[in-house]
């Protein structure tokens, strides 16, 4: 099965942001869980929201620092989508999705910052 994603960068990040918070409503209502999910919520939405500020950039300098957290949030989301993963174990699947996602849009932020700098 192929999987058709957004060419458009910012549409990408906000369904990456979509996908998890959608995806979080099937976890078990435990502690960990609930903040766990909060802390995804928050990184996986900050990828885009800075994504986005970067495009309105005041110079190549506010420019590659708006990139970088959203490459660094990238890398957060990840984190906390395999950290619930283990948790988790009966979603493995989908949460191994995420993840990939999260990785796919640090290493293309990384690509636009090295062409940048």
């Amino acid at each position: 099965m192929v999987v058709e994603r957004a060419y458009n960068l910012e549409e990408r990040t906000f369904e990456f942001a979509r996908d998890c918070r959608l995806f979080l409503k099937h976890l078990k209502n435990t502690i960990s869980n609930n903040e766990d999910s909060k802390q995804l919520v928050k990184s996986s939405g900050s990828i885009g929201a800075n994504y986005i500020e970067a495009n309105e950039k005041l110079g190549q300098k506010d420019f590659l620092f708006r990139l970088k957290i959203a490459r660094k949030e990238a890398k957060e989301s990840r984190y906390w989508l395999r950290l619930l993963k283990t948790t988790n174990e009966e979603h493995s699947l989908e949460f191994e999705k995420l993840i990939v996602e999260a990785e796919e849009l640090r290493r293309i932020l990384s690509v636009i910052i090295n062409k940048v700098q």
